[in-house]
């Protein structure tokens, strides 16, 4: 970075300098001066040959000369081209006089270099003036744009802020940007949530509708998104040493700068009428009468805004950025103005009173009696007016036109003060106390004490049935090789969380644990492996209802060759036992086959490359309708209207197993004449006789809509979705993947398995309790030990007694016993110890049944037997 000194000096040339921004602002407004680091003109002189150091051919050459260019943006322009000269590759051309010139003419405040003087230069100097200096001038330009625009990004806030104060607008919009839906722009949340900590704590913001309050968040934002965009093309023009002609680095400067003059029109439209809307409520003629004077009209800005397109047009660039200069100066006028009028109606009555003398102020009595009326202001406006308060008090200004102009100065950033304004409000918005609140992240929770309760509960009852199958756990990393997950998930596979590279290795959190457990299982060489994990997944999606970014999963898989369809009723049979032992109410399982369903897209005529991408809008039936799919299948992924008819009359079967299954297989059916669904049928016939014989058929619905998108399942697929008021979708999948191991390995091992959606089953355990009414006990805690007054190391050699034991049990210390019994009544534990001093001297021990309220007197020495009895009768 360029070093800028206490001399406000910035140097130039140095080993790993650059030139930023807010350098060349400084230099083309004289608040810095340049430096050419002596290291860069001893290596200039070093490379540079003898015969250049004094050449005998020279040639005249005048610097170009533009017109239209005020005296800083040729100090900028100048402060560039210094830069370029020092970075040219070919420094063997340039003598270490040229860039001297040059830093002369930067310093000077006549700029030497655009007069009209010839100066003395080689053949190949010449080559590299006219190499650099056009694309210069519009990079200085752009410097100054991208250190303005950038400041503007937080003033406008600023102004926006006291402009919904002083008009009492509605800022309830500004909570709700963030829809979590993940479509909202970044910058539009940042702007609402900067405005929300400004007006934090605020009184005056209420209820009037406003479309030039509700449209901040998105003009703003917009001008934030561009401002970034200048800001990196710039940093790389003006340190790249790259002679590249105008056609090269002018068009790729004026890209971005034809988006900034954009969002800057439409910033100063939106700033001036919130301005009007405002100076309508001041009282004082005089200072309406200046604001409608001095503050330019929106043609006055439209006109500008057309001459910079129309430079760009006819690609004159200088003019260019000429005008779009003008521009923002003209919108930064206007924004100044904004809070200049906004400040007035907020402090008005304190600071201006009645006008005589041709523009002296005296104080209004009236308005002395009304300062005892508190305004209360926003946490962070609050800072800002009183800051410009200070300032007028400071510079004792009576008169209106000085007044309006120490304001104009304070928001001047070319003024030493405006750095200390920007400061102030990048310490407001980073300090202020709504905006050290944490947030989680959209599509993430945190669970409370009774929520873990049920959790745990749950787990438990999940892992039993489990185990009772025969598994044994299993625990895979976090993230996987990105190359693991990718291609395994069809059109899903865009929701995989991408993480950054780490040493030269590409990761991906895991989408599910199908996979994981796929590779494991290739990895280890195994063939056959029953086993079940019960752990955190996460997918990049839109979060809604029920669905997540990070959540659990339950998954139970059965790899490797056993009877044909065994493995896969033993699933069915596994899922069932889950959704009963786990008392959510409800359910179905709808069920298909992977080959039946291939079998039906070739009998309607799906080529069998569209397979995976038909049976992805197929799978979309449960949220969209049939018509919807069809337009789907047809506009986006090719197929005639003919065949998407066909798949619409198959798709629409669904009922009882074995009624179903009969009608497919009756003489005559299409799906006997397939090979693929044939085999299909005949799995499914084997499965439902032993779905039957295990009596739970009744819950399994066969239905062909059924597809599962995921591009793994080879074979039977299925769904669980719960049929209560909670609507939360399916609740649990699976289906068997034979060909998955496979991809990570030398040999096919054949697999099946389900994956429980624990998240959603908790959402329905939840709303059940709250339907029945029921409290869930956070703890286990079977025994308080409670002792009045102040003996903590009593307390601690009783409790531990009791933990020694395996009792589960807390301790309190307290000098009122009441306070001890409402401990245990709000934690619901059922059993007290109570040691007051009557007890201790005794060498007894209170008991107390807190569910029957009764009370008994036990020997110190066996109160821990005593309560096991208890507990255990």
């Amino acid at each position: 970075m360029a070093e800028r000194g206490s001399a406000s000096v910035i140097t130039l040339g140095g080993k790993g300098s650059s030139l930023t921004s807010s350098s060349v602002h400084a230099i083309a407004h004289g608040l810095a001066q340049v430096r050419i680091d002596s290291a860069a003109l001893d290596r200039l002189a070093s490379v540079c040959a003898p015969s250049n150091q004094n050449p005998t051919r020279v040639t005249k050459y005048r610097f170009p000369k533009f017109d239209t260019l005020t005296p800083q943006e040729t100090r900028s322009f100048l402060a560039v081209l210094l830069n370029k000269l020092l970075l040219v590759p070919s420094c063997s051309s340039v003598r270490t006089s040229l860039p001297v010139l040059v830093s002369e003419a930067v310093n000077s405040q006549s700029n030497s270099c655009n007069s009209e003087e010839a100066i003395d230069v080689t053949e190949e100097e010449l080559l590299v003036l006219e190499g650099l200096s056009l694309p210069s001038v519009l990079s200085g330009i752009c410097a100054v744009l991208d250190y303005q625009s950038t400041a503007l990004t937080t003033i406008i806030d600023v102004a926006a802020a006291l402009s919904c104060e002083a008009s009492g607008a509605d800022v309830a919009p500004f909570g709700s940007m963030d829809s979590g839906d993940g479509f909202t722009a970044k910058e539009e949340i940042g702007v609402a949530g900067d405005l929300k900590v400004l007006l934090n704590g605020s009184k005056l913001v209420g209820e009037t509708k406003s479309k030039e309050v509700l449209e901040i968040p998105k003009i703003n934002g917009k001008l934030r998104e561009v401002v970034k965009s200048v800001h990196s093309s710039t940093r790389i023009e003006l340190n790249s040493s790259v002679k590249a002609g105008i056609s090269g680095t002018a068009k790729a400067l004026g890209t971005n700068v034809v988006a900034l003059a954009a969002a800057i029109k439409n910033l100063g439209e939106s700033s001036l009428r919130r301005s009007k809307t405002i100076s309508n409520l001041i009282s004082n003629d005089s200072l309406r009468s200046l604001f409608e004077k001095d503050c330019s009209g929106g043609d006055s800005l439209r006109n500008v805004y057309k001459s910079v397109f129309d430079a760009h047009f006819e690609e004159d660039f200088v003019k260019f950025g000429h005008q779009a200069n003008v521009l923002l100066g003209i919108v930064w006028k206007i924004v100044t103005w904004e809070a200049v009028v906004a400040f007035v109606v907020l402090e008005g009555g304190e600071l201006l009173g009645e006008k005589v003398n041709g523009g002296e102020l005296r104080a209004d009595k009236r308005s002395e009696k009304k300062k005892k009326k508190k305004v209360v202001l926003g946490k962070g406006t609050g800072v800002i007016v009183q800051l410009i308060k200070d300032r007028l008090q400071s510079k004792g200004s009576v008169v209106l036109e000085k007044w309006a102009e120490d304001i104009f100065l304070f928001f001047d950033p070319k003024e030493p003060e405006f750095d200390g304004l920007l400061i102030k409000v990048k310490e407001i918005l980073e300090t202020n106390e709504s905006r050290r609140l944490p947030k989680l992240p959209k599509g993430t929770r945190d669970f409370a004490k009774e929520q873990m309760a049920i959790r745990e509960k749950a787990f438990s009852i999940i892992s039993d049935i489990f185990k009772r199958h025969g598994a044994t756990a299993l625990d895979t990393p976090v993230f996987e090789m990105r190359e693991t997950l990718m291609g395994k998930y069809g059109e899903d596979s865009k929701l995989i969380y991408d993480l950054a590279d780490q040493g030269g290795e590409l990761c991906s959190l895991r989408y599910d644990l199908t996979v994981p457990f796929a590779r494991y299982v290739a990895m280890n060489g195994l063939t056959a492996l029953k086993r079940y994990q019960m752990a955190k997944v996460y997918r990049r999606d839109n979060p809604s209802k029920g669905r997540f970014r990070e959540f659990y999963q339950c998954d139970f898989d059965i790899a490797g060759q056993y009877e044909r369809m065994g493995p896969d009723f033993e699933i069915i049979k596994i899922l069932t036992e889950l959704l009963d032992e786990l008392e959510i109410g409800d359910y179905e399982i709808k069920l298909n086959h992977r080959m039946l369903l291939d079998g039906m897209l070739e009998i309607c005529g799906v080529p069998s490359e569209k397979f995976r991408t038909i049976c992805s809008s197929i799978d979309k039936l449960d949220k969209q309708s049939l018509d919807q799919i069809k337009k789907e299948m047809v506009e986006e992924k090719g197929l005639t209207k003919e065949t998407a008819d066909k798949i619409g009359g198959f798709v629409k079967e669904r009922g009882s197993p074995l009624v179903l299954l009969l009608k497919l297989k009756l003489e005559g059916s299409l799906f006997l004449e397939n090979n693929s669904s044939k085999l299909a049928l005949d799995d499914l016939a084997i499965m439902f006789e032993a779905l039957e014989k295990s009596k739970c058929i009744h819950k399994v619905v066969f239905d062909l809509s059924l597809a599962r998108g995921l591009d793994y399942y080879t074979g039977v697929i299925f769904e669980a979705v719960f049929k209560g008021a909670t609507q939360v979708g399916s609740i649990a999948a699976g289906g068997r993947y034979d060909n998955l191991i496979g991809m990570f390995g030398t040999k096919q091992v054949p697999s099946v398995g389900v994956s429980l959606g624990i998240e959603r089953v908790f959402t329905i355990m939840e709303q059940l309790q709250k339907e029945r009414n029921q409290t869930v006990r956070a703890t286990e805690t079977q025994v308080l030990v409670a002792l009045l007054g102040d003996k903590l190391p009593l307390a601690a050699e009783l409790v531990s007694e009791l933990w020694n034991a395996k009792v589960k049990a807390e301790y309190m210390v307290h000098k009122k016993v009441m306070k001890l019994i409402d401990r245990a009544r709000e934690s619901k534990i059922p059993w007290m110890v109570i040691v007051g001093e009557r007890e201790l001297n005794e060498g007894k021990v209170k008991l107390k049944n807190l569910d029957t309220t009764k009370e008994e007197e036990v020997p110190r020495s066996t109160f821990v037997e005593e309560l096991q009895r208890r507990l255990n009768p």
